[in-house]
């Protein structure tokens, strides 16, 4: 059977074109599961003749917006990626301004290391700054300079490199230049073909980072450790270790605050999983068909559903049954009590989500299981099928098989002239949001916003009674935020503000053209 992943290329296919994933769709959650195909897209994708419409499958189809308000890009997650390993360093072979985001990026650092208890320190990225004269006669000669000033300033173990817009538009030639300098150097450079414009969604970034890390880090001919088992995460706190120290598993996180030797040893792990499946799907898969390391093929770890599963499906991937068994039942018991009355207090409650997508899901069961009704719920794309392609990881079926449907489910990148329409179709006494920029339109809109930085806040079983408990502190805020929308104005005409519609654009672009033509009159 073909690969899924090909580590012997140096560059990946994008998400849309690997699994089919859009970024503007408007409709039921049930309807969305109904047109991803999940089963037929993963046959299609293991290279099953026959599988999907004509043996290729059905594009998933759409909305096709006009325009973008904001967004992020591939070149900017790749960065807070590579540029988090604590002893590399990542080079950003770009102009300036492709570092905007740096300063956040450093922020989440110092934060994700405090929250694993390591002492904090600063992200190592350059920067090339390109100039105009740069992008006429090239800048190879820079990406070398910058390569040698890595080593002896830092003395890292790696250096990544990453394209930009800019150095791909004049055809640089990266990889040769990483080639060259690690023969010189002695250690291992591995290029990103991370161009913001090459994907439609940012979530490409992770993969290509992923792709590096695999292509150049990890150990080839690895010494098992039966006792390892990797998490894909971000910078969240480290709540897994608790969860799985009952089966005996230490746990090796990958790949932000990651050191080198750590992402060295993900090969020789007993399995991989992820807090979410979104950001885990590229690596697992890889490390899977390359190194043998089997993936857990189970919902993530949200709520009682998903936690259940998952901690059953580690524990019959390690041969710790009984134990798990036991640890789930002395859980429930623990945790029960708490959450009935949590339940009570937020009793007639609604929230709406607006995250990335299977952390979506995740987030939407863990509010579903505090009895919080959850009518409306954003997500950054949709990928109808992750790489490995097991039907136990379609998180958004098992999210309206166990948790019932979401009547108002979008997919949106980060879009706040949407907003308006999108909450006001919905009742939500309060939002949670992942990328935190869109927190404050939602405050002034009434509505108050748990802008959530810590990615594993709501992981397992205590994580249900962590997000009740900021529920009910948000909810404690909503006077404020009365007192904000009486005083701050929405900066969007009366027009858009009357509409019902938040995709009315995409299925009528003829009004921009009716604007522009009553303003030219």
């Amino acid at each position: 059977m073909a690969k899924k992943i090909r580590l012997d290329l140096e560059n990946i296919e994008n998400r849309e074109m690997r699994l089919g994933s859009i970024i503007s769709w408007d409709g039921k959650a049930s309807e969305l599961v109904e047109q991803s195909r999940y089963e037929e897209r993963a046959l299609k994708n293991s290279g099953c003749p026959g599988a999907g419409r004509n043996g290729e499958g059905c594009r998933l189809c759409e909305l096709n917006m006009p325009f973008n308000q904001q967004s992020m890009c591939a070149n900017s997650i790749a960065a807070c990626q590579a540029g988090n390993i604590r002893d590399c360093v990542l080079i950003q072979h770009s102009p300036i301004g492709c570092s905007a985001r740096n300063p956040e990026f450093n922020l989440a650092f110092r934060a994700g290391l405090e929250r694993r208890g390591i002492e904090p320190h600063n992200i190592n990225i350059i920067n090339t700054n390109l100039l105009e004269k740069d992008m006429v006669f090239g800048a190879a000669e820079k990406l070398r300079k910058a390569a040698r000033e890595a080593f002896e300033r830092y003395s890292p173990k790696a250096i990544f490199f990453s394209m930009s817009c800019s150095t791909a538009i004049i055809g640089e030639d990266i990889g040769s230049i990483a080639a060259e300098m690690e023969e010189e150097l002695g250690i291992p450079v591995a290029p990103m073909q991370c161009e913001g414009f090459r994907s439609k969604h940012w979530s490409t970034g992770f993969d290509i980072a992923q792709h590096a890390v695999l292509k150049h880090i990890v150990k080839k001919q690895p010494v098992k450790q039966p006792d390892l088992i990797n998490i894909v995460a971000l910078w969240g706190t480290d709540y897994f270790t608790d969860m799985l120290k009952p089966l005996g598993l230490r746990v090796n996180y990958i790949m932000d605050i990651a050191s080198y030797d750590e992402l060295a040893q993900a090969s020789e792990a007993a399995c991989t999983t992820t807090f979410c499946h979104t950001l885990g799907s590229y690596f697992s898969t890889a490390l899977e068909e390359a190194y043998g390391v089997p993936q857990i093929k189970a919902p993530q770890p949200y709520g009682f559903y998903g936690t259940d599963a998952w901690l059953r499906a580690v524990a019959a991937q390690v041969g710790k049954e009984k134990e798990a068994e036991e640890y789930i039942a002395s859980e429930h018991e623990r945790v029960r009590p708490k959450i009935e009355k949590l339940k009570e207090k937020l009793k007639g409650v609604c929230g709406f989500v607006l995250t990335g997508s299977s952390y979506a899901h995740g987030l939407i069961s863990v509010l579903r299981d505090l009895g919080i009704t959850v009518d409306g719920s954003v997500v950054f794309h949709h990928d109808p099928v992750y790489d490995g392609g097991y039907e136990e990881q379609n998180t958004l079926k098992t999210l309206v098989d166990n948790y019932g449907d979401i009547p108002h489910f979008t997919v949106s990148k980060c879009q706040p002239f949407q907003l308006p329409a999108l909450l006001g179709r919905v009742k939500a006494d309060f939002i949670i949001i992942r990328h935190n920029g869109l927190a404050p339109n939602a405050a002034r809109m009434g509505i108050p916003s748990f802008a959530i930085g810590d990615e594993h806040f709501p992981v397992g079983y205590d994580g249900i009674i962590r997000v009740g408990e900021a529920v009910l502190e948000i909810l404690a805020r909503r006077k404020l935020n009365q007192v904000l929308k009486r005083h701050v104005s929405l900066p969007y005409s009366d027009w858009w503000l009357s509409q019902k519609d938040p995709f009315i654009l995409a299925k009528h672009p003829e009004i921009l053209d009716e604007s522009d033509k009553e303003e030219q009159n």
